[in-house]
């Protein structure tokens, strides 16, 4: 029997090798029991059930469904592949008792993915998931066959999509967007997000060209992640078809990247930014901003000029959600393009954040390249990278310690002012650049961050992160 571990917000594992039936149908008996031994009040016996377009995602989908029906939960199934958004947001219109998601988001083809939703519309919390890890063959599995749990109404097969689609086109101002004659493209990257804007955006003045939307299990030879290196093909479209912007979507589409219009980067910390500025501004809205520790230094910037408050956090969506969950907050987000927004769920949602963006271009009737121009004069330049490096595992807490008790006494030219080291080690430079060093929670991989005035500065101070990896 495979030994199954939870990550962040679930399972994942290779398809066929560990992500088999045999061993979701024990994932989702676990989590049957958790729920039925933690009823949460003012929920019902009810679980939302959706899938991306993964190899045998559908399949995976309807083994779970009938888990939960041999346990005694009425199920509401995905007709077909849905955003993750899409799931949470029926989790809690539905008062459901919580959701499970089928995907890897972007993780390789090969891999498949158990996402566990709680009941407030989010990704559960480590405890949960920790619950549902410990009570992994407590109990013998309890199934229906799917055509006849079906055939009572035990499991419903429903639209999921269309009831996120009115939340979100509640949430923004839709008839100014429609208005707008904005000339827009969606990079979906093969994944669920394909289509979602042309449904959305049909019968306004917006033109919409989707670029790989087919249907596709091996992504078209990338992993579907929004970064550059698996824009190249858009880009190249894009140059010689400019739009007024691009934006990317992930494989199960809840976190989002860009391109500008003509195929130059956009990056997600620039988005995050020129939204926290649209709200801000256009919006006149104000509360608390969330954010991830690897998140630009521009939104601490933004803040203090705005007198906000900013409450930073660990990596992970679900410590953003979290603090979205307490209230009073304007927007939530991380540096991997996770963006949550008030009065919607406490959750990553690239399709709101792509119409957030068309509603920001069609108030401000300016090129995105001007908007980005305007944030530098204000709140002066910022430039990032990341690198993932592989490092041993059984050295990674050695490395943490050595870097805490001995941070360099400058970034570059400028004195490290502050050290952080709460998930990971941050370094801070009293100009206000900064390095950071964290592994992977399962991987033996190192991620190091760096932000600084320059992009040859931002890559000077990733050299010096490989350096003090060689330290241990």
């Amino acid at each position: 029997m495979a030994q199954i571990k939870f990550g962040t917000d679930g399972w994942r594992a290779i398809i066929a090798e560990d992500f088999t039936f045999a061993n979701v149908a024990r994932v989702a008996q676990a989590t049957a029991d958790h729920w039925k031994q933690n009823p949460v009040a003012g929920t019902g016996p009810t679980v939302v059930i959706g899938y991306d377009r993964r190899f045998l995602s559908d399949q995976f989908a309807r083994c779970v469904a009938e888990v939960m029906s041999g346990n005694g939960f009425a199920v509401v199934l995905s007709d077909a592949p849905v955003p993750t958004p899409a799931v949470s947001f029926a989790v809690k219109q539905l008062k459901a008792v919580g959701g499970v998601m089928i995907t890897a988001s972007h993780n390789p083809p090969a891999f498949n993915g158990f996402k566990l939703k709680a009941w407030y519309g989010g990704s559960a919390e480590p405890a949960m998931c920790q619950a549902v890890e410990a009570l992994l063959d407590a109990s013998p599995i309890k199934r229906i066959d799917f055509a006849i749990a079906a055939g009572v109404d035990d499991i419903v097969v429903k639209d999921l999509r269309a009831p996120h689609y009115a939340a979100c086109k509640k949430l923004v101002d839709f008839d100014r967007i429609a208005k707008s004659k904005l000339k827009f493209a969606h990079e979906a990257l093969y994944g669920v997000g394909a289509g979602c804007f042309d449904e959305l955006l049909a019968g306004t003045t917006c033109r919409v060209t989707t670029l790989n939307a087919e249907h596709n299990p091996l992504f078209g030879g990338i992993n579907p992640e929004p970064i550059a290196k698996n824009y190249v093909k858009s880009a190249a479209f894009l140059a010689k078809n400019p739009h007024d912007l691009c934006l990317v979507t992930d494989g199960d589409a809840d976190r989002v990247g860009g391109m500008l219009g003509d195929g130059g980067l956009l990056t997600t910390h620039q988005i995050i930014c020129l939204l926290l500025r649209h709200f801000i501004v256009n919006r006149k809205q104000t509360g608390r901003v969330i954010k991830a520790l690897t998140t630009s230094t521009m939104v601490d910037r933004m803040c203090a000029h705005h007198g906000l408050e900013l409450v930073e956090t660990g990596v992970g969506f679900k410590y953003i959600a979290a603090e979205m969950i307490k209230g009073n907050v304007l927007l939530g987000f991380e540096e991997s393009g996770g963006i949550g927004f008030p009065g919607h769920i406490p959750e990553r949602d690239g399709i709101l954040a792509g119409l957030m963006l068309l509603e920001m271009l069609a108030t401000e009737k300016k090129p995105l390249k001007t908007l980005l121009a305007d944030l530098e004069k204000d709140y002066g330049p910022h430039r990032y990278a990341r690198i993932d490096t592989t490092f041993p595992l059984e050295k990674r807490q050695a490395l943490m310690q050595f870097c805490k008790l001995n941070p360099p006494a400058k970034l570059l030219k400028s004195p490290v002012s502050d050290v952080k080291s709460a998930d990971g080690v941050k370094f801070i430079a009293k100009d206000g650049s900064w390095l950071m060093l964290r592994g992977s929670g399962t991987e033996p991989i190192l991620r190091i961050y760096a932000e600084a005035k320059s992009d040859a500065d931002a890559e000077a101070l990733l050299k010096l992160g490989v350096k003090l990896t060689k330290q241990v």
